[in-house]
């Protein structure tokens, strides 16, 4: 799977395709950089297929090795995650609580919503 730039009411980031594996390792993140660097954006949006088989198994560390990364780099990453879809462990959720004070990482339940956010928070970075 390749990630693909997509211009949606004025903002751009990559995206992955849903229901197809991307990451099998915390390695991989760095496709989702060199993706960001070379399209010149700096938001992501993933589907939870996409991600490692442990991200949200807070106690992998895979998580907090792929968020940090991306943070390195200011880009913002929205996860859709659609109710049931996923087991998240249960610090994750404490992960998630914390993240929304930021602008680099939020989990959504619909592809509008993190949409949604990438622009809101695209337009705040803008300010």
């Amino acid at each position: 799977m390749e990630l693909r730039v997509v211009d949606e009411g004025g903002v751009r980031f990559v995206e992955g395709a849903p229901d197809q594996g991307f990451m099998s390792s915390v390695r991989d993140v760095n496709r989702v950089i060199e993706a960001c660097f070379s399209d010149q954006v700096s938001g992501a949006l993933l589907y939870a297929a996409n991600l490692t088989a442990a991200f949200f198994d807070l106690s992998s560390g895979e998580a907090g090795e792929i968020l940090q990364k991306l943070r390195n780099y200011s880009i913002r990453l929205a996860v859709v995650c659609p109710p049931g879809g996923v087991r998240f462990s249960s610090r994750f959720g404490e992960l998630v609580t914390e993240e929304r004070r930021g602008a680099y990482f939020g989990v959504f339940e619909a592809r509008d919503a993190a949409v949604a956010w990438l622009r809101q928070t695209s337009d705040a970075e803008a300010v």
